[in-house]
């Protein structure tokens, strides 16, 4: 019961520590105000309006007796008594009861006249209009044979305290709520950046201009998370650096070696071994080519509709067609990015003829499609052919040439752009390569 409760709530709460904080803070005082208001309104604001509005019907009760009783000298001399020291004014008029009412539903002030008007005259012996002047009540009373016609200020009948009351409760709330406001923001901006850098780093980007900030918990999150984010970079670094190294190295001895072949008479032998030498030297420069990808790289604005105009130029296939429906621009590695989409388009040309791209835009993503028209790759084998080193020795093989990096470095490289590869039957027969980035 309980859980449903809760789930219930967490639809409609906010998800931001910032509004939920705020609701923490905002909400005790709004609820604290909704309560004084209440009591107010129902102790002191309503029950005083009451009072006052059965002490005046009294009074024009007293006055309509009087004047009923045809005793001329009484009645001018209460009506000036009263007009001198109450601000009323009293008329015999000729004119029946208007039949149009003016009473407010939701005011107190014309509920408390009604009901004093009603239980004192009766349903259909008595009128009233507090709409059509600013602070003027018109009361029209039938007593016997008159008609009389009351005119009395609202303060009367209404408090005049009851603004003031709204407005101290009020104003001051909301400066404490700006207030509250305007230290959450600043509580919660640490939080903010620590969460962007680390989008930022999972993206595959150096933080070098973070500082902590904030609380001490936040302070110590954010420096722990500094040292660990300095921690991988510099075994990234020197993982590439060790792979670029090893493999710059054994260039030379490979060098020599064909040397020593171009000597040999025996052209079997020599032959046999430049093909394993050119078949070392592929796998030496997918080894630098795996390294350059770990490599550092400074994050800038790249636009989809310029790196495939680059790469098409590069190419220069007229098998690669490339459809852009809309360019999308965001800050990534446009190197990587290069590299990235290249090794696709050449694995598409290495095992088919053709191969469509197709850039698409959703709300927050860019979507690329890669479809050739190749053999394929069997569905069992999609997630095996982004290990390193794995090789297909079917109809298709990825690595035809290679030691089995190419879509190693595909996926490594969309993953830390905070995207994702997915692979499947294309339209064309052949693979579909779908990289997903988000901006």
């Amino acid at each position: 019961m309980f859980s449903g409760l809760n789930n219930f709530f967490k639809r409609f709460l906010p998800k931001g520590l910032f509004y939920r904080s705020l609701i923490i803070v905002a909400a005790p005082t709004i609820l604290l105000q909704l309560i004084v208001t209440i009591v107010f309104f129902d102790s002191i604001w309503i029950k005083a309006n009451k009072g006052m509005t059965r002490s005046l019907v009294g009074e024009i009760k007293t006055l309509s007796d009087v004047y009923n009783s045809d005793n001329k000298n009484q009645i001018n001399y209460l009506t000036d008594i009263y007009k001198k020291n109450f601000d009323f004014v009293i008329n015999t008029i000729d004119e029946k009861i208007p039949k149009e009412v003016f009473e407010r539903r939701f005011s107190p002030m014309d509920r408390s006249l009604r009901r004093e008007l009603k239980s004192t005259f009766g349903n259909d012996n008595y009128w009233f209009n507090t709409v059509n002047y600013l602070d003027i009540v018109e009361v029209r009373i039938r007593s016997g044979n008159k008609h009389l016609q009351f005119f009395f200020p609202k303060e009367r009948i209404a408090t005049s305290s009851v603004r003031l009351f709204v407005l101290w409760i009020t104003l001051p709330s909301i400066i404490l709520i700006l207030i509250a406001i305007l230290f959450l923001k600043n509580q919660t901006k640490p939080l903010t950046n620590l969460a962007k850098a680390a989008q930022r780093f999972g993206k595959g980007d150096y933080i070098n201009e973070f500082r902590p900030s904030g609380a001490r918990e936040i302070r110590n999150a954010a420096y722990e998370f500094d040292r660990m984010a300095k921690r991988i970079n510099r075994h990234l670094n020197q993982r590439s650096e060790m792979l670029s190294g090893i493999s710059h190295d054994l260039r030379t001895p490979l060098t020599r070696l064909k040397l020593q072949l171009a000597m040999v008479s025996d052209k079997n032998i020599s032959g046999n071994m430049s093909k394993d030498i050119d078949e070392m030297e592929n796998m030496l420069n997918d080894y630098l080519q795996f390294a350059k990808t770990q490599a550092k790289e400074n994050t800038e604005k790249v636009s989809l509709k310029d790196l495939f105009n680059i790469i098409e130029k590069r190419i220069k296939n007229s098998n690669v067609n490339v459809k852009i429906e809309s360019d999308v621009s965001f800050y990534g590695r446009k190197n990587a990015l290069q590299r990235c989409f290249s090794n696709v388009i050449n694995n598409s040309l290495m095992y088919g003829e053709k191969i469509n791209i197709t850039v698409q835009k959703s709300s927050n993503r860019a979507v690329i499609l890669f479809d050739d028209d190749g053999p394929g790759i069997p569905p069992e084998h999609y997630r095996n052919v982004f290990k390193p080193f794995f090789r297909l020795d079917k109809s298709r093989s990825l690595n035809k040439s290679g030691v089995g990096l190419g879509l190693a470095i595909v996926e490594d490289i969309v993953h830390s752009h905070g995207g994702n590869i997915q692979l499947s039957k294309s339209e064309l027969g052949g693979l579909q390569v779908k990289i997903s980035l988000p901006f």
